[in-house]
């Protein structure tokens, strides 16, 4: 049986918005933990305040949301509800908008 082990945010984290641009509404903060970085890969923690807008990734990303919750909308597609225990793969080419709803914490893959 494999031993997993839960990553906790240590030190302090990277503070962040959305782009104005891209803002919808609210006014929402990111907090970033990078837990660790290797070339083209990025693992960590993320948490956002409600607030909602445009995303366009040009990567891959995996995650799976440890509390809150988020509505993710494709351009082209239904809403996907994302809660506790939910984990979702975003493509490359992904075009949308990313809503926090309460305020979500997600443990993230990035594979650029």
């Amino acid at each position: 049986m494999a031993k997993t082990q839960q990553v906790l945010p240590l030190g302090d984290p990277e503070i962040s918005r959305p782009d104005p641009a891209r803002l919808i509404f609210g006014n929402p903060e990111h907090r970033t933990w990078l837990t660790d970085q290797a070339k083209g890969l990025w693992c960590g923690v993320w948490q956002s305040t409600p607030g909602k807008w445009r995303v366009i990734y040009e990567e891959w990303e995996y995650f799976r949301l440890t509390e809150g919750f988020s509505i993710l909308t494709p351009d082209d597609g239904a809403p996907i509800h994302l809660r506790p225990g939910d984990a979702h793969v975003i493509r490359p080419g992904f075009t949308g908008t990313w809503e926090v709803v309460e305020t979500t914490i997600k443990d993230f893959v990035i594979r650029i």
